[in-house]
């Protein structure tokens, strides 16, 4: 199971990203873990090595590369060691969240923000998801009201990825009541008055993810924070979407390779009845069966990398990759940490974690149901 093949750079950038992990993340992971969330010297010694904002302009301090592989090497290597707050960090930076600052803002905008995210100075979020809107955007009900050369913003969102470490979030919000034409972006600061992060929330998993809440009370955004022209927001976000679902795969299907490798070595080492656990052949079943699996993912993913990065990967494709992948990665989490038996229900080992911070992934970036929804609309039922 390799990646995607790469030319002689991308190679040598798979092994940049390599020994960055292996010196930033590894020695560190547990410890942010307790801490809960992660610190942020993960960006800053990023943008040192030139891990952010591949497609940034020259001009606005970045490499100017749009080539997304370079985006899922850093997915690819952070996720399979089982990094997975650490890889969604990445994702929203440069995946999920940079997209808007790159292809709808003007020169003035990307002058005051894209350096800063380059650099790692800059930690980016993207608040759409509320107390009462998740899958269906239409449900927002954050409120902009313009008055002058501001909008006056008020709501809440919750389950908000960087919600502690960010400095830049980009902000879903209602500006009229019609459901499709009325949703408008802005880019916030988080020092903006009226700007406060909520609690941040105790998840069963990705503990070093600093998932929060974020409030907004009478918050001033400047008209000139606005991303786009007012009413573009749902247009703007559903353009965004098949770039983000397929980070996620990336991710599910690195973490289930890593989660499979790890697990292989296991049974190799381990005995039961005087023999090693691989020699039996529900072993070799269970192993045999996940290793198929994972061929086929890692296949489906590279061509639909491929096609990205030729600008063809469509909605319904992506959503039938983000659904397949993440619940493989949840079933190969799950028959690898049977094969642990009842060590892999212990926390020293990372098949226990895998199984954790795997689950949510079938959730968050539209839920598997959703992803099915999209797909049975593409077949014109």
């Amino acid at each position: 199971m390799t990646p995607l093949t790469h030319d002689i750079e991308h190679k040598h950038f798979r092994e940049t990203v390599a020994k960055f992990v292996a010196e930033q993340i590894t020695p560190t992971h547990e410890s942010w873990e307790k801490a809960g969330q992660w610190d942020r010297t993960l960006f800053t010694e990023a943008g040192k090595n030139g891990l952010l904002g591949f497609p940034v302009p020259e001009a606005f301090g970045g490499p100017g590369v749009d080539d997304f592989r370079y985006n899922a090497i850093v997915i690819e290597e952070t996720a399979r060691i089982g990094a997975a707050a650490e890889a969604i960090a990445f994702s929203l930076q440069n995946d999920v969240v940079l997209p808007y600052l790159v292809e709808m803002t003007d020169d003035e905008q990307k002058a005051r923000w894209l350096p800063g995210v380059v650099s790692g100075e800059t930690v980016l979020g993207i608040a759409m998801t509320e107390p009462g809107a998740g899958s269906d955007l239409t449900g927002i009900r954050t409120t902009a009201v313009r008055d002058g050369d501001h909008y006056v913003v008020n709501g809440s969102k919750t389950f908000i990825s960087n919600g502690r470490n960010g400095d830049l979030f980009v902000v879903a919000t209602r500006t009229s009541p019609d459901k499709h034409k009325g949703l408008t972006l802005f880019v916030v600061e988080a020092d903006t008055p009226g700007f406060e992060r909520g609690r941040k929330l105790d998840k069963i998993g990705l503990h070093a993810q600093d998932t929060s809440e974020l409030s907004f009370t009478d918050m001033r955004v400047p008209v000139a924070n606005r991303l786009g022209e007012e009413g573009q927001g749902f247009y703007q976000l559903v353009h965004n979407l098949p770039q983000e679902r397929l980070s996620l795969a990336i991710g599910a299907v690195a973490a289930a390779e890593g989660t499979f490798a790890r697990t292989l070595e296991y049974v190799k080492e381990r005995t039961a009845f005087g023999s090693p656990i691989s020699s039996f052949q529900n072993t070799q079943f269970v192993l045999a069966e996940l290793a198929t699996e994972l061929d086929i993912a890692r296949t489906y993913l590279d061509d639909c990398i491929a096609e990205h990065v030729a600008g063809n990967l469509t909605a319904a494709r992506a959503a039938k990759l983000k659904w397949w992948a993440t619940e493989l990665q949840v079933r190969t989490a799950d028959r690898c940490l049977q094969l642990h038996g009842g060590y892999g229900y212990m926390r020293e080992y990372p098949v226990s974690r895998a199984f954790i911070d795997a689950r949510i992934q079938t959730i968050y970036g539209g839920t598997t149901e959703i992803m099915k929804t999209i797909i049975a609309k593409d077949l014109g039922i």
